[in-house]
C-alpha cells in the first residue's frame, strides 16, 4: 500500500471530535477501543447504540425524547428511527445567535456579502411568517430555482421551521428540466431568482420562470431574489402578472418586501424524526427525474456525523464547497 499523502499529528486527533466521541461512548457504554477500527465495527453491529450515542454526544435539540432508537431495525423498509422524538431541522441549525459571521458570499461579478447568525435567523422569522401569511403549513411544498446565495439557506431555513417541504434546482436548469421536477412536487411558492452570472455573461431567466409557473397550477406565488436587478420599489404581491396568458397566473412578490413586513416571533413546529425535510431527484436519465425525499431527522443526524466526526469541523472553522443547488452537496453544505 503506498504511502499516505498526509496524516494527523497525535495532537490533532487527541482534540478532534472523533476521539471526544470515543472517549464519550467508552465511558457511557463501559466499552473500550484500541483502534478506529473496532470503532467503525462497532458501529456497524450496533447501530441502534451508535446513533442513540451520536444524538447525546451532539445534543439533538428536541422538544420531546425517544425512548426507543429504532423499531422493526432488521425490516427495509419498515424500520423507524427514534419514532417517539419530536424536533424542528431549522431550530437546531438556527441554534446560534451572535455576530459572528454565518455565510459569507462571493458572486462571479465580484459581489461579496455576508450575513451574521443574527441577521441570519431575522430574516428567517420574516420569511417563515410571509410564507405562513402565503398559505404555507406543515407538509406544503416550496420550491427554490435559485444560486448557491444566502437567500437559498434563509428560505429552506423558513420553510423547514414551518413543517413544510423544501426542493430546489438551479437557474441554469432549462425550462423542461424544471418543469419535470417543480411539476411534481406542486409547490405553493416558488423563490425564484431573475438571473445569474457564468462566464463573464449576465443570464437573465425571468421569462423561463414565468414559463413554468404558468404550467404548474399549484404555484400561487413566486418569490423573485434580485442577482442581475435592484427590486422595485412597489410591492407586487396580490398583482397578476399580465406576462402570464393562459388559465393560471401566479402572483409576484419581491424578497426585500417579504423582509419588510412586521413579523412576529419565530416558532418551530415541532416534527416527527421521519417527517419529509427535502425532496431531491435523481439525474433522469431514464425517464423524469424521480422524488427522493428525506426525513428532517434523518438528515440532521447524517450531516452532524459527517461534519464533526469524519471531517472535524469546529466553530472556528470555514467551509467551502463549490456546488449548485442542483445537488445533495448543497444541502450538505447548509448544515
Amino acid at each position: 500500500m503506498p504511502a499516505p499523502l498526509w496524516s494527523p499529528s497525535q495532537s490533532a486527533v487527541e482534540a478532534s471530535a472523533l476521539t471526544a466521541f470515543t472517549r464519550y461512548v467508552e465511558d457511557k457504554l463501559s466499552l473500550r477501543f484500541e483502534s478506529y477500527t473496532q470503532l467503525y465495527q462497532w458501529s456497524i453491529d450496533h447501530p441502534e447504540q451508535f446513533w442513540s450515542q451520536l444524538w447525546s454526544f451532539v445534543d439533538i435539540k428536541a422538544s420531546v425524547a425517544s425512548d426507543v432508537t429504532v423499531e422493526n431495525l432488521e425490516q427495509f423498509p419498515g424500520a423507524r428511527w427514534f419514532p417517539d422524538a419530536k424536533l424542528n431541522f431549522a431550530e437546531n441549525l438556527l441554534q446560534e445567535r451572535s455576530e459572528k459571521l454565518a455565510f459569507v458570499s462571493l458572486l462571479e461579478n465580484g459581489e461579496r456579502r455576508t450575513l451574521t447568525y443574527n441577521e441570519l435567523f431575522a430574516q428567517t422569522e420574516k420569511i417563515a411568517n410571509a410564507l405562513r401569511s402565503a398559505g404555507v403549513e406543515k407538509g406544503s411544498r416550496v420550491a427554490g430555482w435559485l444560486p448557491n446565495i444566502p437567500e437559498t439557506a434563509t428560505a429552506m431555513l423558513a420553510t423547514s421551521s414551518l413543517g413544510a417541504i423544501w426542493s430546489s434546482c438551479s437557474p441554469d436548469f432549462g425550462e423542461p428540466g424544471a418543469l419535470d421536477r417543480f411539476g411534481q412536487i406542486e409547490p405553493e411558492v416558488l423563490f425564484a431568482c431573475d438571473g445569474y452570472y457564468y462566464a463573464g455573461r449576465t443570464i437573465d431567466i425571468q421569462d423561463k420562470v414565468r414559463a413554468v409557473a404558468q404550467q404548474v397550477p399549484s404555484i400561487k406565488t413566486i418569490v423573485w431574489v434580485p442577482v442581475l436587478h435592484e427590486a422595485p420599489e412597489a410591492e407586487a404581491l396580490g398583482v397578476e402578472n399580465p406576462a402570464l396568458q393562459g388559465t393560471h397566473t401566479a402572483h409576484e412578490t419581491y424578497w426585500p418586501h417579504w423582509l419588510a413586513q412586521t413579523t412576529p416571533p419565530l416558532t418551530f413546529a415541532q416534527l416527527p424524526f421521519d417527517h419529509p425535510l427535502y425532496i431531491l431527484y435523481s439525474s433522469g436519465t431514464t425517464g423524469k427525474p424521480k422524488c427522493i425525499v428525506h426525513g428532517q431527522g434523518g438528515t440532521l443526524l447524517q450531516h452532524i456525523k459527517e461534519h464533526q466526526l469524519h471531517l472535524d469541523i469546529n466553530p472556528k472553522d470555514v467551509l467551502f464547497f463549490f456546488t449548485t443547488c442542483g445537488w445533495m452537496m448543497w444541502n450538505w453544505l447548509i448544515s
